[in-house]
């Protein structure tokens, strides 16, 4: 065996690492005990299910800015926040008369896990659902409350290719950054002093 093909396996045996830990999270989660024996029993239950029922591999980039994170988060709580009380108005005041739509959103990365991330996020903020995802072109077809004109709905694909955007930012791979950065989607998102 080369020194290369050794070095690779070794790369991407730490790249799992993470795709193991979180099922054993939700398994601890799951039983509402965090004790070694049941962490422990988790894990082997996530490697047997990762051997059994194989996926193809997540290509993590290999980084992740843990301060665009933090940001992010407090983001996601007002984006939830702001759009709960913008739903429940829109059910009081405008009830069957509001008018949705179904919008195509083609995503910049291509990348499995910025995809999953992205309609994650949307699905959690009320009044946006992903309703189909088109893994080959990298299109997430979003059910959006309130969209009755094509300006509201190219507002909508712009928010969504803000929050794709912002997961770039956090952990998208160094050429999703340079083709931001390119593109010249200069989100304030952070301070200039945590830039």
């Amino acid at each position: 065996m080369s020194r290369a093909t050794g070095t690779g396996k070794r790369h991407g045996a730490w790249q799992k690492v993470p795709l193991l830990v979180w099922p054993v999270v939700v398994w601890g989660a799951l039983w509402q005990d965090f004790s070694p024996g049941n962490l422990v029993f988790g894990l082997l239950i996530a490697i047997g299910v990762s051997r059994v029922l194989y996926l193809p591999p997540i290509e993590l980039s290999g980084r992740f800015n843990v301060l665009r994170a933090l940001w992010f988060a407090l983001w996601f709580l007002r984006e939830v926040t702001v759009a709960s009380f913008q739903v429940l108005f829109w059910a009081v005041m405008k009830g069957p008369r509001i008018r949705n739509a179904v919008v195509a959103v083609p995503l910049r990365s291509k990348s499995d896990l910025i995809m999953t991330a992205v309609g994650h996020v949307l699905s959690l903020i009320p009044g946006s659902l992903v309703v189909e995802v088109d893994r080959g072109c990298s299109t997430l077809y979003v059910h959006a409350m309130n969209a009755p004109t094509p300006e509201s709905v190219e507002k909508v694909r712009g928010g969504i290719r803000d929050i794709e955007a912002r997961l770039i930012r956090i952990m998208g791979s160094r050429e999703e950054m340079a083709a931001l950065n390119v593109e010249g989607a200069g989100h304030r998102e952070l301070p200039k002093e945590a830039q």
